[in-house]
């Protein structure tokens, strides 16, 4: 005659000799230490992530305030200042919630995470040094700068690809910069000249890139040589072009923001072009329209 089965068991319930064996297990703290390290990746993750989108946000407001400025090689006005500093102090507050994630080999783990964020800072930062110095601003100053925004904590790192592509993509703003000062002004932006005491002068360094004019291969201007956007963003194109990224994610990122930058060159050739040798054909004080922005309106969001 047959045992008869508990209704536990009929249900497909663990009985309680079975539960108590389960916790005896020894695999069950190691998979509970597993579901912890998960829980704790995917929570250091999300916080990545929306700092990111955080300081990518700001970074495009700080663009915005930029681009209203109308002159080059000199202090930013006070209301430019003034209006970016609540921006400034998002970005800041923002790395320093994640720099402690972003250490050892989290930073590689999460690189892909942080670098919109580090791009969009790097354009920002770069466009607004160019703004203030006519100068590009170097890899080494660039770490120095996302370091010190955390002032209590290990802070961030900034890979030399992130520091890259946001070059490529402050391509573009240098773009609009000439378009709209172009359309406003009717004239390309130039770089006033000064004389050389007016103009501290940089040791050069093996790995020297404060200049725009990086392609080594051209002797670097005089500092009472005159120097337009046009003619800086053309040696920053050159330069950019002789890069080898080889293989990987990086030089397929690369590959399309060269094609971006390249068209951006090619939009302000085509609007000065309009502007001085086609001048004389055109109505006086006609400026230059979408017709050679290729295509479309540059927009200058306030």
């Amino acid at each position: 005659m047959g045992v008869k089965r508990s209704r536990t068991a009929m249900e497909g319930q663990p009985s309680s000799d079975a539960a108590a064996a389960q916790r005896q297990s020894p695999l069950m703290p190691m998979f509970e230490h597993f579901r912890a390290e998960l829980d704790e990746h995917h929570d250091r993750r999300e916080r990545i992530i929306k700092a990111s989108r955080d300081i990518t946000a700001a970074s495009k407001k700080i663009i915005f305030t930029l681009q209203r400025i109308r002159h080059l090689n000199q202090d930013l006005p006070a209301h430019a200042v003034k209006g970016n500093q609540p921006y400034h102090t998002t970005i800041a507050t923002q790395l320093a919630s994640v720099s402690a994630d972003l250490q050892g080999l989290n930073a590689y783990r999460y690189s892909r995470q942080i670098s919109g964020g580090c791009q969009e800072w790097m354009e920002a930062v770069s466009f607004q040094h160019y703004i203030e110095t006519a100068t590009l601003l170097s890899y080494a100053d660039a770490r120095t700068q996302i370091k010190a925004l955390d002032r209590e904590g290990p802070g961030v790192e900034l890979s030399a690809e992130d520091y890259v592509l946001g070059i490529y993509d402050m391509t573009g703003e240098l773009m609009r910069f000439a378009i709209t000062g172009m359309a406003m002004g009717g004239s390309l932006p130039t770089i006033p000249a000064s004389s050389p005491q007016s103009q501290p002068q940089a040791q050069p360094t093996d790995s020297d890139t404060s200049l725009m004019d990086i392609d080594n291969d051209q002797p670097a201007p005089s500092p009472t040589t005159q120097r337009s956007l046009l003619t800086d963003m053309r040696a920053l194109r050159s330069a950019l072009e002789s890069l080898d990224a080889r293989g990987g994610p990086f030089a397929k990122e690369a590959d399309k923001k060269a094609d971006v930058m390249r068209t951006s060159v090619e939009k302000v050739e085509k609007a000065l072009y309009g502007l001085i040798v086609r001048g004389a054909e055109r109505p006086k004080g006609w400026n230059p329209d979408a017709e050679f922005a290729g295509g479309r309106a540059v927009e200058v969001e306030a």
